[in-house]
């Protein structure tokens, strides 16, 4: 199951992306969206996590918890197809 994290501090890295969402289960791949120009994080990123009860529960505990002085968001990413 894939997340999108949105309000994410500027400073936060992939690392502490996947740090943060490993204690509720395996992190499959972890992407922080950056800006092309400057190479700093567009404040959002996307978590993929195989098993769906651990992406659910992941996204319950972590939706609205304060990461470096901002309350992130965190919720299911919306297929591209």
């Amino acid at each position: 199951m894939k997340l999108l994290i949105r309000n994410l501090s500027r400073i936060t890295t992939e690392n502490d992306l996947t740090e943060m969402f490993e204690a509720y289960g395996t992190v499959q791949s972890c992407d922080l969206v950056l800006d092309k120009t400057t190479g700093k994080s567009k404040g959002f990123g996307f978590i993929e996590m195989p098993k769906r009860g651990d992406a659910k529960a992941a996204m319950k505990h972590l939706n609205g918890v304060d990461v470096e002085g901002n309350k992130i968001r965190v919720k299911e990413a919306e297929s591209k197809d």
